[in-house]
């Protein structure tokens, strides 16, 4: 059986983007859907239960939230087969379980305070620091179309390692199902010692980082397709700027992660956290090789 694309749903506004962009997401690969609603409702002591229904509350609202995830993914993208289930545990927990079965799994973004633009929720920071298959949060507001369509070019972070990378060969299938462009970035900086009117400012130190940057390009995107329109970009400065910036506009900023042994799981470094945090459109986190 095709693994499926998964999407993490509660009935707000951004897990119905999730639902979208999910049900988009299993056409193009041609897999199914699958919708999980987690939540605790059965542990909680004293919980009310429904007139007439002899069911928790919460769970009756559980229910009632997949079934209409399902009738609109199905109305979104009929031909896509789709199943839903509620789970009585925590989310994160959850979540990261069903990502071992997963292809794919989209989560919308949910902040605290109603910071939702500045702070990405718990769950989603959980889910994609630990997760088994690639991880799409959904960034950008309501109205942009980029949140739940599948348009727009495909921006790739390009890390130190990146021979056999699962965010390149991720990022490659991402922009050739959806006909868009690849644009790779991978940012260098100065020496720390040189400042303004130094002759390190544009001697060797300088021009080594970026040629370095060149090479890693290059050995990262040796095995793409002639077919794939491919922008490189090298820019200078710091990695989480560089990405922010080239991904603005862009459909879908893809990041990888790597396991480290000794740790639960993913853990994400500085970069990663920030294009979480603070992308104006989709993130996709790729768990990669240790």
């Amino acid at each position: 059986m095709a693994l499926p694309v998964v999407a993490g749903v509660d009935g707000s506004e951004p897990s119905l983007a999730a639902v979208d962009r999910a049900a988009d997401e299993a056409a193009l690969r041609g897999a199914p859907l699958r919708l999980v609603y987690a939540s605790l409702w059965e542990r909680y002591e004293g919980a009310s239960f429904a007139p007439d229904v002899g069911e928790p509350d919460e769970e009756v609202m559980a229910e009632d939230v997949v079934r209409a995830a399902e009738r609109r993914a199905r109305s979104r993208q009929p031909a896509v087969h789709v199943t839903s289930e509620v789970l009585p545990e925590e989310p994160e927990y959850a979540l990261v379980r069903e990502s071992r079965s997963a292809l794919l799994m989209l989560l919308g973004c949910r902040g605290r305070s109603g910071l939702t633009e500045a702070l990405l929720g718990s769950v989603g920071v959980m889910v994609a620091g630990h997760a088994h298959c690639p991880v799409i949060v959904l960034r950008g507001g309501p109205d942009d179309p980029a949140r739940s369509g599948t348009g727009g070019r495909v921006v790739l972070g390009v890390g130190e390692k990146p021979a056999g990378s699962a965010a390149v060969r991720f990022a490659v299938e991402e922009a050739r199902l959806r006909g868009v462009p690849l644009e790779a970035v991978r940012a260098w900086r100065r020496p720390a010692h040189a400042t303004t009117g130094h002759p390190l400012m544009t001697g060797e130190p300088a021009h080594q980082g970026e040629r370095q940057a060149v090479e890693t390009l290059e050995e990262a995107l040796s095995d793409v397709p002639g077919d794939l329109p491919v922008r490189r970009r090298t820019p200078e400065g710091r990695p989480r700027d560089a990405l922010l910036a080239a991904a603005r506009d862009a459909g879908l900023l893809v990041v990888g992660a790597r396991r480290r042994p000794g740790h639960y799981g993913l853990q994400l470094g500085r970069v990663t956290h920030g294009v979480l945090h603070h992308a104006a459109c989709p993130v996709a986190v790729v768990p990669e090789p240790a």
